[in-house]
């Protein structure tokens, strides 16, 4: 390997030896000796051509050897950087401690687990003095924010990869107030890992923990109090008691099944019917191609079959962590409706708002009453909140920011009752400031019972609530697309479409109006030009108004290669031709990609059902 001689070889063996000073995990280790051994510089630098950062998201990369992986090391490492910057910005955090909950993830090969980094992340935390909440099993993303602000504790941390490939982790931070991490937090823990990358004494010696005063297993306790306080969202317990409808349950291979089912308890329904091939944890889901049920009809196949057979109407089908929901429903026609993130935003909005009216008969009350959704969701909100008088507001994307705003407005005496965003993510209930796929399918579930009583189904439901507010056309996709220059070069040339400087004035037929770019923070909107939302540098983000009412925004993902749109056309209460709607929206969406995408000439993946 030193024959090799360059000084980008001779940087990524000392980081390699360095590594394998410190790790004392037999596998990874065996890897890497192996790998410097052959001189293989080439897969050294996958291992180790660069750290994995550590953003407002945590971590999430797959699991394996190095640097650039999720593994005992890394999991040692930033765990000690997020104690030091704990440590700086609470004075009582030895009083106060940490939450850690994991999901059912794990990695063979390199003999990591979500279970693993959960204990030797709570070892750090012991072998420093600070108590340590650690749950003895699976759990929901959820219960740690919940945990955190049920339990009044400084931070959280969530081992998960939610819905990404096997082969992948992460690890999720929430702050104090019980929401995830916003800057400037990420880039004080990324700069702590960073000085703090010797493993201490005792990092790897998470057998200690067992005997340790400071060690708490909140599982029992959080099970109670959780399921205790989303029953303040059931309005409707004879119904549920009462109702014939059936509904099927997936947790496709997460770890959602026996969270729902006592939610349904908690609600007095009749538990759901579970996919027996699907309840049980299985790092490998083995039954999909993606666990994850934003692709759609795909991963519903086995949900599809049990309800034909058990006569089940309604399905429900949380993500492998369980902050996320998806509904299907069946139609009259015999066909499957699989409801879009916008669609049961738009019902559970609906619902919720409805419940909280029936509740609170003085007319003052509702100008305290917010909802929030993400700028790339729909705006069905902002129509029901205009007719209906409460306020709406509009986040950057991602449970973030809407988790933070839902804080800030609470602590003013606010009530905020619902935020969503497209990515089938809602949160339904102020105890949890995170999207939360456990209470959102209880309170689908109970939305579904009552509306049976009146005969009528979610899509009709659906139907009526865009005619009394408006229809909402959606349309979202992405592109798949690995290389960071190409993504880089898609945008630049969208800033500099007629000349340096100059955003494009149409696409295809359709006249831009408007454009915001929250990557630049420029506003054609706004008197100064300047944007309202904050902007981020490290993220593309650029939303087009049309002449013809249509928004479509594009973004870089934060977690996965992607290049996302979003589109959505808004009709005034009364205009009911939504063929021709849909019609237009498809066009505009034809166009977007046309010309602004180019997808042949930027060698772009199509998303594949």
């Amino acid at each position: 390997m030193a024959a090799r001689g360059s000084a980008g070889d001779a940087a990524l063996r000392r980081e390699a030896e360095l590594w394998l000073q410190w790790d004392k995990n037999p596998k990874t280790s065996a890897i890497v000796k192996e790998l410097v051994a052959e001189g293989n510089v080439g897969e050294l630098q996958k291992y180790f051509g660069s750290r994995m950062e550590f953003g407002t998201a945590g971590l999430r990369a797959a699991m394996g050897a190095g640097i650039s992986h999720m593994n005992d090391l890394t999991i040692i490492q930033t765990t000690q950087g997020f104690c030091r910057y704990l440590e700086k910005n609470f004075s009582d955090l030895k009083k106060r401690g940490v939450v850690i909950g994991f999901d059912a993830r794990a990695h063979l090969s390199s003999g990591g687990s979500s279970k693993r980094f959960a204990r030797l992340a709570a070892n750090t935390f012991i072998s420093q003095g600070v108590p340590v909440y650690l749950f003895s099993d699976i759990t929901p993303t959820p219960f740690v924010p919940y945990t955190v602000t049920h339990l009044k504790l400084c931070a959280g941390i969530m081992v998960t990869a939610s819905h990404n490939p096997k082969q992948d982790n992460g690890y999720k931070v929430y702050w104090e107030n019980g929401a995830q991490i916003i800057s400037p937090h990420d880039k004080g823990i990324s700069q702590a890992i960073e000085e703090n990358k010797e493993p201490w004494p005792q990092a790897w010696d998470d057998k200690q923990i067992d005997s340790s005063v400071l060690l708490h297993d909140p599982y029992a306790t959080i099970n109670k109090e959780y399921f205790k306080d989303i029953q303040k969202q059931c309005f409707h317990r004879k119904i549920n008691k009462e109702t014939n409808l059936k509904f099927v349950h997936t947790s496709v291979h997460g770890v959602g099944h026996k969270f729902v089912q006592l939610a349904f308890k908690a609600f007095d329904l009749r538990p759901p019917f579970a996919v027996p091939e699907q309840k049980d944890p299985d790092p490998e889901f083995p039954t999909v191609k993606y666990p994850n049920p934003e692709e759609g009809k795909g991963v519903l196949t086995l949900s599809f079959a049990l309800a034909e057979k058990d006569g089940a109407k309604i399905i429900l089908a949380n993500d492998p962590d369980a902050d996320r929901l998806a509904v299907a429903e069946k139609q009259e026609s015999g066909e499957w409706k699989v409801f879009s993130g916008n669609e049961l935003g738009a019902l559970l909005g609906w619902w919720i708002f409805t419940c909280w009216k029936n509740q609170n008969r003085d007319a003052c009350a509702i100008k305290d009453v917010y909802m929030l959704s993400s700028t790339v969701s729909s705006k069905i909100l902002r129509a029901i909140a205009l007719k209906e008088g409460f306020h709406f507001e509009e986040t950057l994307t991602g449970f973030k920011w809407m988790g933070n705003r839902a804080k800030q407005l609470m602590d003013q005496g606010k009530a905020v009752l619902f935020a969503f965003e497209e990515a089938i993510g809602y949160m339904c209930c102020p105890a949890v400031l995170d999207k939360d796929g456990v209470s959102a399918a209880v309170i689908t579930a109970e939305m579904a019972s009552f509306l049976a009583t009146r005969n009528l189904s979610l899509s009709q439901q659906l139907k009526a609530v865009y005619d009394e507010y408006g229809f909402h056309i959606t349309k979202a996709s992405y592109f798949i697309c690995h290389d960071p220059k190409v993504i880089q070069q898609l945008f630049d040339n969208l800033r500099n479409y007629d000349g340096k400087d100059t955003y494009p004035k149409s696409c295809g037929r359709f006249k831009v109006s408007g454009i915001r770019d929250l990557t630049t923070g420029y506003d054609s909107s706004q008197p100064d030009q300047k944007a309202i939302l904050p902007t981020s540098k490290s993220s593309q983000m650029i939303t087009f108004t049309f002449a013809n009412g249509g928004v479509a925004t594009m973004r870089t993902s934060g977690t996965e290669p992607k290049i996302k749109y979003y589109s959505e056309l808004c009709a005034p209460p009364g205009n009911s031709d939504t063929e021709q709607l849909k019609k237009e929206l498809d066009e505009l969406v034809n166009a977007l990609e046309k010309h602004f995408f180019q997808p042949e000439k930027n060698n772009l993946q199509r998303k594949t059902d």
